[in-house]
């Protein structure tokens, strides 16, 4: 089936300096990988993964089209979005009970691994950046005549999606990394909740910064 793709070498490259510029979704993965440790970082970039495959279906079947044209649906999902990032990271800069012994594992535990992937679904999903993006980065290498451009919007999306995810899992290694020089050195117990809160911080910002964004 001809896809009607042009000029892949290009949407690779361009597709890799895209992932590997620090954005909302790295920025949360890097929080939580810090914050509680190697498996919370690399499912947040899963979960921001999945959040993506939302915006890929969107743009093939054209829905991403009624966020570029209807102002009231961006806002809409650009308040819900930024409504939740507020909240996720007002939930980390509340105090927790105090623990004796801080590790990746317990952080994860604690955190349970299913909210951690959903939140970075949600976290993804509900920006309608992501959606708008899409809509304008991939028609760029669609031929305009073609008759399969849905299916070759999900080619295009999937090879983008698979990149950012592995950009964001190293980026996770590497923050969980940083994390376990503070453990070997029996500083984890001191600087986790710091960490957690700077994080929930980071999150704030994050979602002000989506709230009082343009389109």
């Amino acid at each position: 089936m001809n896809l009607g793709v042009h000029d892949l070498p290009l949407f690779a490259l361009a597709a890799l300096l895209v992932n590997l510029t620090p954005g909302p979704d790295m920025l949360f993965v890097i929080g939580n990988s810090a914050a509680r440790g190697r498996r919370a970082g690399v499912l947040a970039a899963l979960g921001v993964g999945a959040g993506c495959m939302l915006h890929i279906a969107m743009a093939a079947v054209g829905l991403s089209a009624l966020l570029a044209a209807s102002a009231t649906a961006f806002t809409l999902v650009k308040w819900v979005g930024a409504a939740y990032l507020v909240w996720v990271g007002l939930s980390m800069l509340r105090p927790q009970a105090p623990r004796s012994r801080v590790t990746p594992a317990t952080d994860a535990a604690t955190t349970g691994p299913s909210r951690v992937f959903w939140q970075g679904a949600l976290t993804n999903a509900l920006n309608p950046k992501v959606a708008l993006f899409f809509l304008a980065f991939l028609p760029q290498f669609i031929e305009p005549g073609s008759a399969n451009q849905g299916w070759a919007f999900v080619a295009l999306g999937l090879l983008f999606n698979v990149g950012g995810t592995l950009v964001n899992v190293i980026a996770a290694l590497l923050a969980s990394g940083v994390r376990e020089r503070f453990e070997a050195r029996g500083a984890v117990s001191r600087t986790g909740p710091w960490l957690q809160r700077a994080a929930g911080v980071l999150f704030v910002g994050l979602g002000l910064k989506l709230a009082l964004g343009s389109r």
